[in-house]
């Protein structure tokens, strides 16, 4: 019985830390999420045992010149009009260019009651560095 709980254990452990809530916590109530980590859930999409958004807050113009497929574009200037659109119940990863919007935007979101948020740290600039899948 014991080993069957060791095993069932080093099973999940795995699953549960890929899954969310294993970044940085900030000051503000936030996460920075590894581009990797951000990737790991993304790729895991629907069999994924947390649901989760991916959340752009660029431009309308560099959205469309590439983005994470399946994300919601929300501009940051545009974001606390737009509150309502971000689900309170999922995982939500926020990305802009590089990370500075995107963190301005996480901040929003914690202080307006948001607790699964995760700024994916070295945005968009570092899911195309590290040869993820972008959508045009």
């Amino acid at each position: 019985m014991k080993r069957l709980m060791i095993a069932a254990i080093a099973i999940v452990m795995p699953l549960t830390a890929t899954a969310c809530g294993m970044g940085e916590q900030t000051a503000d109530g936030y996460e920075n999420a590894t581009i990797e980590h951000a990737h790991d859930h993304w790729q895991q999409g629907a069999k994924s045992l947390i649901p989760f958004m991916m959340l752009d807050v660029r431009t309308p113009e560099e959205y469309a010149a590439g983005h994470i497929s399946g994300a919601k574009l929300i501009p940051v200037q545009q974001l606390a009009e737009h509150l309502s659109e971000v689900p309170h119940d999922k995982q939500v990863y926020v990305y802009c260019k590089s990370g500075g919007r995107s963190s301005r935007a996480s901040k929003l979101l914690a202080v307006n009651g948001y607790h699964n948020i995760e700024n994916i740290k070295g945005g968009f600039d570092a899911w195309k560095a590290a040869g993820y899948p972008v959508e045009k």
